[in-house]
């Protein structure tokens, strides 16, 4: 596969990947070199990882516990911490091996530290692959609420090596795989189409090379997104809140974030068919396709209460408005659309149906 360039870096891909990386690393000559890892990708990635480095002989091990609720201010402090203590200085680099907990919170520790070092991201999640390669978006969480704290800072490069899915098990592959049809949605319904037809995750490398291509031209239309980049958040109004909700209540079971989007896409789903006119048949594809390959949720009235008290917190709100990402039709957008209050009860009712 061929690389792809974005305003101020590039994807790399395989061979490709190692083969650039290890020129940056020859080039550079960095003064300390640090892989950001969590006890996940520490044992199953970073060997494979490391094996294909030539150039990468002398460097620095820091681990953060994996986890959403480890993406926040805290554990950024204690890689900080690391990196002071390692003599980490100004051109050190920052290698984020990991998925998007990793590759957002190394991100971020490696702008703010030093007033910004290098860093390279290497995506080792689909998720992170699909969503987290492009766009430069870094940050953490402020208490349960995402992605409140963090900067837009571009990457060196990021390297992606499917290789490393065969990592993860089905329910992680799955989470990511519903960033994939949210790039199908938003921007091609051909695209949707052939992610439908997807049976087996056994070759994923052209899906994931076509997800990277819709988000990449996105992001270089609208790199700090005012406008256009804001399709990227269809589903994620209300899927954050579903996620933060199920992530702070002790009685319910963690959502992925791809399983947790999923449902907010099939409750915009609806809205779009009320508000923006995306077409019933088409708002039938997106439910039943949803409901295929993610399991129901179950919610009370308090869950629903609770998840629109959060959509106060969405980043994308102004001006005291919740602002929505709706469909038109598949692969048509329109940004900044407001729901009236009455419509959340039914769109979670036509989720229950």
């Amino acid at each position: 596969m061929e690389s792809i360039t974005t305003s101020s870096y590039a994807v790399h891909f395989n061979e490709a990947g190692y083969k650039a990386l290890n020129t940056q690393l020859k080039e550079f000559n960095y003064s300390r070199i640090f892989i950001l890892v969590d006890e996940n990708t520490h044992k199953h990635c970073l060997p494979l990882f490391l094996s294909q480095l030539e150039e990468l002989r002398d460097y620095e091990i820091i681990e953060i516990e994996s986890g959403e609720e480890n993406k926040n201010i805290n554990t950024c402090t204690g890689v900080w911490e690391a990196l002071s203590e390692l003599d980490g200085d100004r051109k050190s680099l920052l290698i984020n091996l990991g998925g998007g907990v990793i590759t957002d919170l190394g991100g971020f520790v490696a702008s703010a530290f030093k007033r910004g070092i290098h860093f390279i991201n290497v995506p080792t999640s689909l998720l992170a692959m699909v969503d987290a390669s492009v766009g430069g978006k870094t940050g953490v969480d402020l208490g349960m609420l995402k992605n409140q704290i963090g900067v837009i800072n571009q990457p060196q490069m990021v390297l992606i090596a499917p290789a490393f899915l065969r990592t993860l098990e089905t329910r992680q592959l799955q989470s990511g795989f519903a960033e994939m049809l949210k790039h199908g949605l938003i921007k091609s319904e051909k695209y949707w189409k052939n992610l439908k037809q997807l049976n087996s995750f056994e070759s994923l490398d052209a899906p994931i090379f076509d997800s990277v291509v819709i988000k990449n031209e996105v992001v270089l239309k609208d790199p700090t997104e005012q406008h256009l980049r804001k399709i990227l958040n269809f589903g994620h109004t209300l899927g954050h809140a579903i996620e933060t909700h199920f992530l702070t209540s002790d009685n319910k079971e963690t959502l992925l974030h791809g399983e947790a989007i999923a449902i907010g896409m099939i409750l915009e789903a609806y809205l779009s068919s009320q508000l923006t006119g995306l077409d019933k048949e088409h708002l039938k594809d997106i439910k039943s396709t949803f409901l295929e390959r993610y399991r129901k949720v179950s919610f009370s009235d308090s869950d629903i209460d609770a998840i629109i008290s959060l959509l106060k917190y969405d980043k994308k709100n102004t001006h005291g408005n919740i602002n929505f990402v709706l469909l038109k039709a598949i692969g048509e957008t329109e940004i900044d659309c407001q729901v009236p209050n009455e419509f959340y009860a039914r769109a979670f009712a036509y989720y229950k149906e």
